[in-house]
């Protein structure tokens, strides 16, 4: 009877203390925000904003070698709390400083792995550490997002896909769908960052950083249409030659974990950005925060800019005594242009080089006579290569074409983001900056804070970017172009590579491929020179249209590429934005409308108060809607009291330089 009895006791303990609940809440500095930790048989998280469910109650966990999951039944050993309020330096972002304040929790659990949550003011994340003494493979990471309501989301779907039957292998490029939570494309993937829209006016987005040796997080609809949950591409164990122009490596075979791994390290960051107006999504610094510090001590040598480039206007010059193409020729004259409009760099893209081996020339272009030319004129040489071509022997190339005077690389078609693949380009990265080399990683999946970590890295991909007017006739480009401000951009500098002298209204627009359109005016174009960021900004159109259009090419010329300041003025998701941004003294704004015509208020109030200002205005032309090309140049004085209307046309814009 009294072995019965004990049997039950212990039972009866068990039971209990399998039931104990614990409950944790960190609220931002501010109060508006509170994270919501529960801790049971698994743990979960919520968030909310003032009176607002943000996210419902949501489990996260990570799976292990041999079964073990972290998250589940864990036992909490202590917790940590800490108030940070701190500022550090961005020398090559839209503002020379970041604010870093927010309030932190810690927790600890056996089994030596703990869960780091950061509420600040504008959002929230969450990551995982272990401090296990050996290696450890993950298996898996469950990362769920839980609704109450059936909101609206604008998610960016996995469409061009490089191999078919392997959904991880994409250009990370696609237009989003404004659907409900419920109507998520079924047994489809999308990729970060996405939006969702929730009543008030209130929007969050979600997205991560400080992604390193590690693969990207993917979504899909969880079973109960109510949510979504985590996705992720296991490591690649065999690959081959294949995508476009047989340069992309396709996977043959993937591994059943995610990747072999420190077993003592700090795991991406899970983050919602939260906005009460559209336009704080616009200028918000939550991946900046959350990334490491910079790697590199020595910056002096990054240099951001404006790129001469040639591939969009498909090297289409004329009026010239010479056949224009990928010769050295042309790239002269590209260089000559480049020197007169105090462009910092020119780029070679595809065709200067066999395309599977970099080392070998083009017999047509004589690379070290144009590396010298442009030193003569003050113009860098940026050189274009696929990763399956950099990676045969990453260190050997990229000190050759150092010592030969290259000023960087563009490096494209690695559509992938795979551990293997995130690895490869913190690798690139590292042997880069010990080459003094710049990187504009096109054909990539998001930034996610590396381009804090390594300064070098100037510019990334993963967006839709002019480049699809030249095969997508059907496209929204305005559309799309006044939504990724409030999404994309919210991960980091997007390679769009605006530029078009050539401009069309809705009903004109057609693709071509050796004289591009853009769709949309003149001034939108010129607009997205402030908005979009990008340290190292292309000018996609040929120098020959540029040169026609001087007045246009001279204003786009004077526009910085970091900034000291930035301020958002106003927007809405998908229809409007207006972004003012400040270099040493002088201010620059850009504002750009969808398809819809619609009169807006410039309110001058964030410049400096009693001071004068001189503006130079491009404005859309009274005939803007029909004729896209036309536009309004005015110099006016403003100050901190002005207000101006202006009208955008169908697809229009706004551009100002006030100094």
């Amino acid at each position: 009877m009294k072995k019965i009895f004990t049997a039950f006791l212990i039972l009866l303990f068990n039971v209990s203390f399998s039931q104990k609940v614990q409950d944790f809440t960190v609220a931002s500095p501010n109060g508006k925000i509170k994270i919501i930790i529960v801790i049971n048989e698994q743990i979960t998280w919520s968030v909310t904003h003032e009176n607002d469910l943000i996210l419902a109650p949501s489990a996260v966990s990570m799976t292990l070698e041999q079964n073990e999951v972290l998250g589940k039944n864990a036992l909490l050993l202590n917790s940590k709390r800490e108030k940070i309020n701190q500022t550090f330096d961005s020398p090559f972002y839209k503002k020379s400083s970041v604010k870093n304040q927010y309030n932190l929790l810690v927790l600890n659990f056996k089994n030596d792995f703990s869960i780091e949550y950061r509420a600040f003011d504008d959002g929230v994340a969450y990551r995982f550490i272990t401090k296990k003494k050996n290696d450890i493979t993950v298996k898996s990471e469950e990362v769920n997002l839980n609704f109450d309501q059936d909101y609206n989301t604008l998610m960016p779907y996995v469409r061009d896909l490089r191999n078919p039957k392997d959904p991880y292998i994409s250009s990370f490029e696609s237009h989003y769908e404004n659907k409900k939570i419920s109507e998520f494309a079924k047994d489809t993937l999308a990729f970060l960052p996405f939006l969702i829209d929730y009543k008030k006016n209130k929007k969050a987005v979600f997205l991560e950083a400080n992604l390193e040796d590690y693969p990207g997080l993917f979504v899909t609809n969880n079973k109960s249409k109510s949510g979504f949950e985590s996705r992720f591409s296991k490591y690649p164990l065999q690959e081959k030659n294949g995508g476009f122009n047989n340069i992309n490596r396709l996977i043959t075979d993937r591994a059943d974990y995610l990747v072999k791994t420190k077993g003592t390290r700090n795991f991406p960051w899970r983050i919602l950005v939260i906005s009460e107006n559209d336009a704080a999504l616009a200028n918000n610094d939550m991946v900046q925060k959350l990334s490491e510090p910079s790697k590199i001590n020595d910056i002096s040598w990054i240099k951001p800019g404006k790129v001469a480039w040639d591939w969009w206007n498909d090297w289409n010059i004329y009026n010239v005594d010479f056949k224009a193409g990928i010769n050295t020729q042309t790239y002269q004259y590209y260089i000559d242009f480049a020197s007169k409009n105090k462009v910092e760099y020119v780029v070679l893209d595809e065709g200067w080089s066999l395309e599977d081996d970099i080392m070998k020339h083009n017999p047509n272009v004589d690379l070290e006579a144009l590396i010298a030319y442009g030193k003569e004129r003050n113009v860098g040489i940026i050189l274009w290569s696929s990763w399956m071509a950099l990676t045969k022997n990453t260190s050997g190339i990229l000190k050759n074409y150092a010592d030969l005077g290259i000023k960087g690389f563009k490096v494209d078609f690695l559509d992938r983001d795979d551990a293997k693949m995130v690895n490869s380009v913190y690798d690139i990265a590292q042997k880069a900056a010990d080459n003094k080399l710049l990187l504009d990683f096109h054909g990539m999946y998001k930034p996610t804070g590396i381009q804090r970590t390594f300064p070098n890295i100037l510019n990334f991909e993963g967006v839709k970017g002019l480049e699809n007017n030249k095969w997508t006739p059907n496209d929204d480009v305005p559309l799309y172009d006044t939504t990724i401000p409030f999404i994309r951009m919210i991960a980091g500098p997007m390679d769009y590579t605006p530029g078009a002298m050539r401009n069309a209204s809705k009903s004109e627009f057609k693709s071509s491929n050796s004289n591009p359109v853009s769709q949309g005016t003149r001034c939108h174009q010129l607009a997205l020179y402030t908005i979009f960021e990008a340290p190292l900004q292309m000018m996609a159109d040929s120098p020959t249209a540029y040169m026609k259009e001087q007045e246009s090419t001279d204003f786009i010329a004077k526009i910085p590429t970091v900034f000291d300041e930035t301020v958002a003025l106003n927007g809405e998701v998908g229809r409007f934005v207006s972004i003012a941004r400040k270099k040493g003294n002088i201010w620059y704004l850009g504002t750009i409308t969808n398809w819809d015509s619609r009169e807006i208020t410039i309110d001058f109030s964030f410049l400096e108060k009693g001071k004068k200002f001189e503006a130079e205005i491009f404005s859309d032309g009274l005939n803007a809607d029909k004729a896209a090309n036309d536009y309004k140049r005015e110099i006016i004085k403003v100050d901190s009291t002005t207000k101006l209307k202006y009208r955008l046309a169908s697809g229009g814009g706004l551009a100002m330089i006030i100094k």
